[in-house]
This record gives C-alpha cells, sequence and structure tokens, in this order.
C-alpha cells in the first residue's frame, strides 16, 4: 500500500499512542483525559490553535496550510463502551467495566497521525479542522458539537470521517454515495395490568400475555405494513416481567430498536407500534403506555465528496482494497448530525479477521493506522492543493 512514507517512519509512534488510549478509556461525555492526551501530542506537533470543551470534552483544533482557502474537516471519535475487555492483551484496559471495542482508540491515534504530518508539510490550501468528538457511542456527542455552532465557528464547509470494520480485508476503504447508516429509533411499552395470585389468574389482569402479544403484533410492521423494497429492522430487544412462579405480576415492559433510512419509514413505524399498543391494551384489558424516540439521524454521504473521497482512497489503497459502492449498514452513527449540515463523506477501513464491534475480545489493528493516517492526509492535499 503507498503509505505516506514520513507517516509510516512514526508508525511506532503511533501504536504507543493508541495502545496508551486503549488502557484508558473513557465513557460518553466524559473524555478529559483523552482530550487532554489528544491536546498533549497536537501540541507537540506545534499546532497552537486549540479549542477545548466542546461538547464538554471535545477538541478541535486547526492547522493553517500555506496559502488562504477553504476549511475541511476531519472527524474521529473519542468515547469506549462499557464492557469488560477479555483481549488478553498486555495494553488491555485498566479501567474495569470499560474498554474499546468499537475502535475509537484507532480512530483518534489516526487523525493524530494525520494531524502531525499535516503540521510538519503544511502543504495545502486553507485549513484543516480536526474535530476529536466524545460520545458517539451513547449520548450523540456530535450533534451537541454541531448544536454549539463548530461548523459555523469554524467555517468549516465539507467533513469527512473513518470507521474502523473488523471481517474486511486489512487496509480497505470502502464506502457508497447516499445513505451508509440507518437511523435509529427506540421504542418503551409499559403494560400496566392488576396483579394477583398465580393459582388465581382469573382474579387478576396479567400484564404478561398483553406483553408477548404485543410483541408478537410488532414483527407484522415490517412483513405486513412495510414496502419490502426498502430497508427496515424493527427488533425486540427487552422484555421485563414477575419475580416469582406464584405471583402474577401487575406490570411488563417490551423495548427494542428501529432502523430505517427515511422519514415517512419512521412516521409509519411509530404510527403502528401507537397502534398495536392501543388495539392490545383494549383486547386485554390492560393500560398500555408507549415511548417513541428518534435518535441519530441515516447517515447520508454527499455524492460528490464521496466520490472524490474514493479516488484518494485508490491512491492510498489501490484498486482492490477500494470500495465505492459498498452495501449499506443497519448500524447507526452520530456523524449523520454534521452531514445533515455540511456536506462530506464516511467510509470504512478494513482491519482484517478479529472480533465485532461491541464485542469483549474486540481490539483495533495497529497495522493499518498508517493507511487511516495516510488517506486523511492525502485526502486534505487533493482536496485543498496549493495553486502553482
Amino acid at each position: 500500500m503507498p503509505i505516506v512514507n514520513r507517516i509510516a517512519e512514526f508508525a511506532e509512534d503511533m501504536k504507543v499512542w493508541r495502545r496508551h488510549l486503549h488502557q484508558n478509556p473513557e465513557l460518553g461525555f466524559d473524555c478529559h483525559e483523552t482530550a487532554a492526551f489528544v491536546v498533549a501530542r497536537l501540541q507537540e506537533f506545534g499546532i497552537t490553535k486549540i479549542h477545548c470543551g466542546i461538547a464538554q470534552s471535545g477538541v478541535v483544533a486547526l492547522i493553517h496550510g500555506c496559502t488562504p482557502g477553504p476549511v475541511i474537516g476531519l472527524r474521529a471519535d473519542m468515547d469506549a463502551l462499557p464492557i469488560e475487555e477479555a483481549t488478553g492483551a498486555n495494553y488491555a484496559s485498566l479501567v474495569p467495566g470499560k474498554m474499546h471495542a468499537c475502535g475509537h482508540d484507532g480512530h483518534t491515534t489516526m487523525l493524530l497521525g494525520a494531524a502531525r504530518y499535516l503540521a510538519e508539510t503544511r502543504n495545502f490550501s486553507g485549513t484543516v479542522a480536526l474535530i476529536f468528538q466524545p460520545a458517539e457511542e451513547n449520548g450523540g456527542g456530535g450533534e451537541v458539537m454541531v448544536q454549539e455552532g463548530i461548523l459555523e465557528r469554524f467555517a468549516i464547509e465539507t467533513v469527512y470521517a473513518l470507521h474502523t470494520e473488523p471481517g474486511a480485508p486489512a487496509g480497505q476503504l470502502s464506502t457508497t454515495p447516499g445513505p451508509i447508516m440507518a437511523a435509529v429509533d427506540t421504542f418503551e411499552v409499559y403494560v400496566t395490568g392488576q396483579g394477583g395470585h398465580g393459582a388465581m389468574p382469573h382474579l387478576a389482569v396479567d400484564a404478561i400475555p398483553a406483553a408477548v402479544s404485543i410483541t408478537q403484533a410488532f414483527q407484522t410492521i415490517v412483513s405486513r405494513n412495510h414496502n419490502s423494497v426498502e430497508d427496515l429492522v424493527v427488533s425486540v430487544t427487552q422484555i421485563h416481567a414477575g419475580t416469582i412462579d406464584n405471583v402474577i405480576n401487575d406490570d411488563a415492559f417490551v423495548g427494542g430498536t428501529v432502523r430505517s433510512f427515511a422519514g415517512h419509514v419512521q412516521d409509519m413505524v411509530e404510527r403502528r407500534i401507537s397502534e398495536i399498543c392501543a388495539g392490545h391494551a383494549a383486547a386485554f384489558g390492560v393500560d398500555v403506555r408507549c415511548v417513541y424516540t428518534r435518535g441519530y439521524p441515516a447517515t447520508i454521504n454527499s455524492v460528490e465528496q464521496t466520490g472524490f473521497a474514493s479516488k484518494v482512497a485508490r491512491e492510498i489503497c489501490g484498486d482492490a482494497l477500494t470500495d465505492a459502492q459498498r452495501t449499506r449498514e443497519m448500524g447507526a452513527e452520530d456523524f449523520s448530525y454534521f452531514l445533515e449540515k455540511i456536506p462530506g463523506c464516511y467510509l470504512f477501513l478494513g482491519q482484517g479477521e478479529g472480533a465485532a464491534w461491541h464485542n469483549a475480545a474486540f481490539d483495533f489493528n495497529d497495522d493499518v493506522a498508517t493507511v487511516g493516517a495516510s488517506f486523511f492526509a492525502r485526502l486534505v492535499e487533493r482536496a485543498q492543493p496549493v495553486e502553482a
């Protein structure tokens, strides 16, 4: 792979950074120590325009090129997950119950690697805005950074991000124009009946049969209410009720997730969930309260920026390791909030065989960090070349 020679020279430094981050994971918006580590490295690179405390612990740093021009944004997420690590690595998490199980330590490292190179060379016009974001996994840190006005404050015109992909060929860059990751909604259904003795169900109003029937009815939303040519997932992921075998419980809970790509599909699912709950309340003689919450919107790549990013990917990875028409994912990403406001592209970087995302055995492949950093660096140089 034609990775940038200078970035290859400090590959070992990047490994040290990444493994330090891996050992010291932080959750949600509480990425203050991670941000401090990032700031210290940026200062070592000679970057002086560093803005901290955005979305509590987010960082935006600016690198100016050698001539005036537009501002391009590069984003990396910093937060970890509440998972007990099981990699057995000698650099495993030092924080009980927390680990980098989605590669955000690698994302941060790749952006730091690109920052070091770009700060040394400045072989581009305009400005690079390095966006280090907290709370991608839970909390919507991307949304908060956008709400706090970083796009306007720093005049960012386009934005790009990478995400590691276990199971894909190591060093492969893949993306697609248009929707690449789904919108994510959640539902919570609270069923209330009247408790009683397990031997005397006629004297109680049992919430459990209603909850089970609601769960089964939700399965018909995709199969019978939805146009099958559009992607949709409705998954019941929680059912809670009862505490002992001879007591009919007062209540039951059903919860889950909805993944889709279009607003009208979200509208339909929300309406049908409400109708199903209302119908079951009447049919079973229980009270049913439903809470439907819309989360991250779909991540939709801009056609022009995706085409450009794919060209840069081919330059770094070659044709065999570039996929410009990948299948879109039903997972979700809060990078979507950036792409709602300005054009840009989200890409995946293959890291070879290994445990899946959000698995206790997951670990980022340090060997592909130079590929991601080289992609970011070349992206800036090709997007904003210095005029001859």
